[in-house]
């Protein structure tokens, strides 16, 4: 992603950016689209930076396809197979304040 000042000529962009509040505003030349322009006023860095990054945007949509194809896993099963046993000595160990000397 690259970040420049907005040319003077090109402010009123600004203004419908603002107007088209959360739509995207698409620019197309003879009927197909070329470029669009969205507000990104209410859009945190991180947001922005992962929906421009090419290998986040390949994670998404390996995972998307992996849903279609119904290769998914329940909540329940997840749960069974990371299910990690604690004996009771670790448990209380952790809970006791440690005295400081």
């Amino acid at each position: 992603m690259k970040a420049m000042k907005l040319p003077k000529e090109l402010q009123p962009l600004l203004g419908l950016a603002e107007s088209a509040k959360e739509e995207t505003l698409v620019f197309t030349e003879k009927k197909r689209p070329v470029a669009a322009l969205v507000s990104l006023r209410k859009v945190d860095r991180e947001s922005l930076a992962l929906s421009t990054n090419p290998e986040f945007l390949k994670i998404i949509e390996t995972a998307r396809k992996e849903v279609r194809a119904g290769r998914t896993i329940s909540l329940k099963a997840l749960r069974r197979k990371f299910k990690r046993t604690v004996s009771n000595k670790s448990t209380e160990r952790a809970k006791k304040p440690r005295r400081l000397s």
